[in-house]
């Protein structure tokens, strides 16, 4: 293929993600748009657990989308012009934020859909947030249009109320819900074309009629369009010229707008709005023309930024099959075949059979199997080119956020971040002869699952599994027994707390000295130790190493390092890990023979138990950011009950019909709620609630644990 070819397929190429709170009708508008783009020849249903992308047997039976399912599809745009569109349908539940978090990581641009009843929800915030952090261009869909309660302008305030978007509208309905306004949800208005779009259910939407705007909705239609254009105006100079000369009488075409809605959506200024209703089929293939029209290719995206692995120098990878290879390694999951290995290949080419380095890990990797995805099914491929998402078959020693490079070019990316795990419970194997398959099992969870953790204590034999929630570890528990076949008993799901000091504290000793007959263990060092914040992503103990040179022998300190790590992880007086403490190496001795890596790992340990003894220690506890929606009627009991559990209201407002309670509660007065909630409102509120962060607990909870 010449390099001009690559590069015109390369601008017909989106990799999106469709990102949304969860029911907002993100499955079901991925399954309109593979039957609209001739992937599937039979829609299917969430409710009947049919769809594409919930391949899961668990997500078919609850409803939900569990894990980001990553599908290719082909479409033709008004203009004719083909463009392939790899799509990730991510879940949105919070309990599986990680897999959103780690899809848009790798995504060049996502739709966002909102309930035009519910609207902006607290998912809806989280994964805005995760958007941003990745600066990926957005453009949302207001589905569900053809509900009761629907309304489309309340919805496009909240993006810019509650979201702080740029929201710009391209589309308004015609009627809301069954019985709107303007009579029921029947079309769309195109604000660019100014024409009415009514699709035909009966042929589940492939029949599309372009009429006049009706004369009643005509003044509206204008109104919006002003909106638009005014929009376009204040984040795109170009336009803005152009929109004053139109005033002065000069032609304003179609391809002015559709140009500086493309440049305004690429920087991330501006969000084009578009609407419809994917379960009665209207306006996906507008949403589809949007996605082609707006969206970036691989190569509107800026270079990527890695480092070199040894050197610490920053590299830029330009997206051209031309530069040497690099991707990122952001899933793996594993099936009866064995791992398969999810990468996003950000430039150059990856061939099959071919081995990738790993600079991480400082190993070569062999990719002997490279496939196209769609959903649980794969298609092999001889190679995979800059912009590709592909499965890739051999990789042994990868993790999720691994690079993989060129060996002869090493490149090395900034890891995923993910947040801490949150609740944990006691698993243990029905038949102790499954205790080797026990832990081979939760070794290839952790690999699958970055939110997802274990350890054994070792006095007691007793193994923990953590995780985001309770239906995470739940879903967890079911996927061993049903795709590992191997049955366990659990405990009650409890709290995963964490440990910090309350002052800091100066040279605090610690030592390891064994004299033995032959060679001995000897090392001593002097530590401060005190509470430090540390930002998110970050390593929870930060090290610097301030000794006078000679002291102690250079190459011991990062065996020092290692057991002050090792010790936090381990856990303080709780047993719970220690965080956000900074330990800086002030002094030590050594001995020429009896000294070596293994006494200074001890003596560090011993220095930081030391050093939490002496500095008081702080129990942390998970606080969850909360929302509860509930009808008026109802919002004093709820409120009385949320302060029976340790929660601060942050707001209360209003949506549509609806009161809206944001508070934070901790995670150990939560348990159960969902029960609680239901019977205080005769089962009409509802909540949604994830991790916040790490606070202070009463000091008679830490003396109840100690």
């Amino acid at each position: 293929m010449a390099s001009d070819d690559v590069t015109t397929d390369l601008r017909r190429i989106r990799n999106i993600g469709i990102i949304a709170h969860i029911d907002a009708g993100k499955t079901t508008t991925t399954e309109r748009i593979l039957y609209y783009t001739g992937e599937i020849h039979r829609m299917g249903d969430v409710d009947k657990g049919n769809t594409t992308t919930d391949y899961l047997e668990e997500e078919r039976e609850r409803g939900i989308t569990i894990v980001a399912a990553a599908i290719t599809c082909h479409w033709k745009d008004a203009e004719g012009q083909a463009t392939t569109i790899n799509i990730i349908d991510t879940p949105g539940h919070v309990d599986f934020t990680a897999e959103v978090e780690r899809s848009l990581r790798v995504l060049d641009g996502a739709v966002v859909i909102f309930s035009a009843v519910e609207g902006v929800e607290a998912q809806s915030e989280t994964v805005w947030r995760q958007a941003a952090k990745y600066q990926v261009p957005r453009l949302c869909f207001i589905n569900k249009m053809d509900r009761i309660g629907a309304e489309f302008d309340r919805v496009f305030g909240e993006i810019t109320d509650r979201l702080e978007g740029h929201p710009i509208p391209i589309q308004i309905p015609i009627g809301a819900g069954p019985e709107g306004t303007m009579g029921e949800f029947q079309g769309l208005i195109d604000l660019i074309t100014m024409k009415a779009l009514f699709f035909k259910t009966e042929d589940l939407g492939s029949t599309m009629t372009v009429a006049e705007i009706p004369d009643e909705l005509r003044l509206d239609a204008d109104a919006w369009r002003e909106t638009m254009l005014n929009s376009l105006s204040e984040f795109d100079e170009t336009f803005a010229e152009n929109y004053m000369a139109h005033l002065d009488g000069a032609e304003l075409t179609e391809a002015m707008i559709h140009d500086a809605l493309r440049r305004a959506t690429l920087t991330g200024r501006a969000q084009p709005v578009l609407c419809g209703s994917s379960f009665k089929y209207v306006g996906v293939q507008r949403l589809l023309n949007a996605v082609s029209a707006y969206l970036p290719s691989p190569l509107d995206k800026p270079p990527i930024i890695g480092h070199h692995p040894k050197k610490g120098t920053e590299i830029v990878r330009k997206p051209s099959p031309d530069e040497p290879f690099c991707g990122l390694v952001f899933k793996i999951t594993n099936d009866a075949h064995g791992d398969l290995s999810f990468v996003r290949v950000y430039s150059g080419v990856l061939k099959a059979g071919t081995r990738a380095y790993n600079p991480g890990r400082d190993k070569k990797e062999n990719c002997s199997r490279l496939y196209h995805i769609r959903a649980d099914d794969r298609e092999q491929i001889a190679e995979a080119t800059t912009g590709d998402i592909v499965g890739v078959v051999g990789l042994k020693d990868c993790v999720t956020g691994d690079t993989l490079c060129d060996a002869a070019h090493p490149i090395l990316l900034e890891r995923i971040e993910f947040p801490e795990t949150v609740i944990s419970m006691s698993i243990e194997p029905v038949s102790s002869a499954d205790k080797g398959k026990l832990a081979d099992t939760l070794n290839s969870l952790a690999r699958e699952d970055p939110t997802f953790s274990y350890k054994v204590n070792e006095e007691t034999g007793q193994t923990l599994i953590s995780g985001m929630g309770e239906l995470h570890l739940e879903i967890l528990k079911n996927r061993m027994t049903r795709d590992f076949k191997l049955k366990v008993h659990v405990g009650r799901p409890r709290v995963s707390y964490r440990e910090t000091i309350k002052k800091a504290v100066k040279r605090v000793e610690g030592a390891c000295v064994r004299q033995t007959g032959g060679t001995g263990l000897y090392a001593k060092i002097k530590v401060d130790v005190e509470p430090e914040v540390q930002p998110k992503g970050a390593p929870v103990l930060h090290f610097v190493n301030k000794m006078k040179g000679g002291v102690i022998p250079g190459e011991y300190v990062p065996a020092i390092e290692l057991g002050l790590r090792e010790e936090a992880k381990s856990g303080g007086k709780t047993g719970y890990p220690l965080v956000d403490l900074k330990v800086t190496l002030v002094d030590g001795d050594y001995h020429d023979v009896d000294s070596s890596d293994m006494a200074f790992r001890f003596a560090a340990s011993d220095a930081l138990r030391q050093a939490i003894e002496e500095a008081g220690p702080v129990l942390l506890e998970p606080i969850m950011r909360l929302e509860v929606v509930t009808p008026e009627d109802y919002l004093g009991n709820i409120t009385a009950d949320l302060a029976s559990r340790r929660a601060l209201i942050d707001r209360t407002s209003t949506r549509g019909k609806l009161m809206v309670i944001d508070a934070r509660a901790p995670l150990k007065e939560m348990f159960g709620y969902s029960t609680t909630v239901r019977s205080l409102s005769q089962g009409r509120a509802s909540y949604t609630m994830e991790p916040l962060e790490y606070a202070a607990a009463p000091e008679s909870m830490l003396a109840a644990l100690t």
